[in-house]
């Protein structure tokens, strides 16, 4: 009842919101309707017991007239129930995709809010996989969280429109056995109680692994479609190590995961459909056992026996609502807990960028240089790796970052940015200054050429004349005439070339503060050079900050910083350049 109660108030946690939100009176109105239908349908079926009655009396007495009436009714009733079932089928995924649209608009904000999704990763990635629970989970979410719910609801309504109904009965057709009569008020009743109890807690206690076996199976297969995705994002350096015996046994001990989990499913799934099954086919001939003594007896007619055995299977039906929906309501426990765990993750992700033990990036009004204050970097796990001190990155300068590898330069560009949220201190950069990270390898988004140069700022943010002019200046003349063509952009161009399109994009947005994070370490120093000039030229007022390890990039900067070892951490220390051109 505990993990019940739990369950419960997660799922009103997130579905909530939904009926909250600026879609809530379309989304209300659909729940309102499916739900309505639902009941006229629980209405359509007490009809459809009373009708029973009458048909199963009209065949017993041989009433022609009776009989064709009531199949005129039936008709009739058959009309409707149809015409309710389509659209409350209609309806539904209606809602459905509203809600899901909502749902993961507000997920795809909040992972995507100020960096959440990478700070998410730096603590490990708990929530592992946010791809398939905004996509597969949510999707099952609201498509479980709806049948179960208006399940539910049915089963609940169904219980007090025919208990009723089967209370009568059972004074009509007392119990009968060994030829004695038994007057027990409501049989009938307490005998479909007995039975769908018995039944629910003994499915219950089959089914019950079914949970969590279904929450690995999800992890293991989204687990093993991320590595897949992995082995087609870098099949270039796979070909080139001739790493595809390697991937091929990497990937099948992963998919190993899914088949064993899903034997585990199997197992268990074929001990509960064993039960339900027996317990189903059993349920269709135990109220004749309860009635047809009273039958026999001369009690009741045969329309009695058929009223009555609808009314207890409707009855029955609906107390046994959780044996027929166990093996959905496992898995949408597993899927509620997936995105419980999805929301912690964000949760946990904005906490951290709101600790007051983190590093402070504040606005500031003063020379237009960035400084640092006090400013400590430290990995996730704690250790230190830079003290910045007191430092400054002057407007309009150009400046060289060198160390060796791990001394935290790429961390020191990160906090700068905003992104890195471990150790103390604070960076105070320029009110409204525009500021544009490149790395070794630039990201480019799958689409056009043009959107891939442009980003982040919306496609046609550009002209095609500078676009192409652009890609002419960093020698790129064999895609200036390309822009509209779309492609992966991260797979078809060589890394050189795609450090050639980083250089274009910042040239477009010519941002006040350019960081250079090796952004020009593939190219032979001709090129590099080339290009260094030509942000001197385009980017004359842009401070550059730039991390390196050839000698030749002193030319063209003004000073260079160094990061040394110092204890257990790394020190900056700033000298000005002779040789800058």
């Amino acid at each position: 009842m505990k993990n019940l109660r739990s369950t419960l108030a997660t799922v009103w946690r997130i579905s909530a919101p939904y009926f909250n939100s600026e879609d809530k009176w379309a989304g209300r109105m659909l729940l309102a309707a499916v739900i309505a239908i639902e009941l006229a349908i629980v209405g359509i079926n007490v009809l459809i017991t009373q009708w029973n009655a009458r048909f199963y009396n009209a065949l017993q007495d041989r009433n022609w007239d009776s009989f064709v009436s009531e199949i005129i009714y039936f008709s009739v009733l058959a009309t409707v129930f149809i015409v309710l079932a389509v659209y409350q089928l209609y309806l539904n995924q209606w809602l459905q995709i509203r809600w899901r649209r909502w749902m993961t608009a507000q997920y795809l904000g909040d992972w995507l809010h100020q960096a959440n999704h990478y700070r998410m990763q730096l603590q490990g990635d708990a929530a592992d996989n946010p791809d398939q629970r905004m996509t597969d989970d949510v999707k099952l979410f609201v498509d479980r969280t709806l049948n179960i719910g208006v399940g539910l609801l049915s089963s609940i309504v169904t219980i007090a429109s025919f208990v009723t109904i089967l209370w009568g009965l059972s004074n009509a057709a007392p119990l009968h056995l060994f030829g004695q009569e038994y007057v027990i008020p409501g049989y009938l009743v307490w005998g479909a109680l007995i039975y769908s109890v018995l039944g629910t807690v003994l499915t219950h206690l089959i089914g019950w692994p079914l949970v969590g076996i279904d929450f690995k199976q999800q992890q293991y297969e989204a687990d093993f479609r991320f590595n897949l995705v992995r082995v087609r994002e870098n099949s270039e350096q796979i070909a080139l190590l001739q790493g595809e015996q390697a991937e091929r046994e990497r990937l099948l001990v992963r998919f190993g995961r899914v088949v064993e989990n899903w034997l585990a499913i199997m197992n268990r799934t074929k001990k509960i459909t064993a039960f339900t099954a027996s317990y189903n086919q059993a349920s269709v001939i135990f109220p004749y056992v309860l009635v047809a003594p009273a039958y026999f007896a001369e009690k009741i007619q045969l329309g009695g026996m058929m009223q009555t055995a609808s009314a207890f299977s409707n009855v029955q039906g609906a107390l046994s609502f959780f044996v027929t929906i166990y093996r959905q309501l496992a898995e949408w426990q597993a899927v509620v807990n997936r995105l419980d765990g999805f929301e912690a993750g964000i949760a946990a992700a904005t906490d951290l960028a709101k600790r007051s033990d983190r590093i402070h990036v504040t606005a500031t009004q003063g020379d237009g240089a960035i400084s640092l204050k006090n400013l400590v970097l430290r990995l996730p796990n704690g250790t230190p790796l830079v003290n910045a001190g007191k430092f400054s990155f002057r407007k309009g300068e150009r400046t060289l970052m060198t160390g060796p590898s791990g001394s935290g330069k790429s961390t020191l560009f990160r906090a700068i940015a905003g992104i890195w949220p471990f150790g103390g201190g604070s960076v105070a950069v320029p009110a409204g200054a525009t500021l544009m990270m490149l790395p070794q390898r630039p990201y480019f988004p799958v689409g056009t050429l043009q959107g891939a140069v442009e980003y982040p700022a919306k496609e046609g943010a550009f002209t095609a004349m500078q676009i192409a002019d652009t890609l002419q200046a960093v020698g790129l003349p064999n895609l200036a005439s390309r822009p509209d063509e779309h492609g992966h952009w991260n797979r078809t161009l060589s890394l050189g070339e795609q450090q050639r399109l980083g250089i274009a994009r910042a040239l477009l947005h010519a941002p006040q503060y350019l960081f250079l994070d090796e952004a020009t370490a593939s190219l032979d120093e001709p090129s590099e050079k080339a290009l260094y000039r030509l942000l001197e030229e385009k980017l004359p007022a842009t401070t550059i900050v730039s991390i390196g390890h050839r000698s030749t990039l002193d030319a063209f900067h003004q000073r260079n910083v160094a990061l040394t070892r110092d204890g257990d951490r790394f020190v900056l220390q700033a000298s000005e350049n002779a040789k800058v051109s």
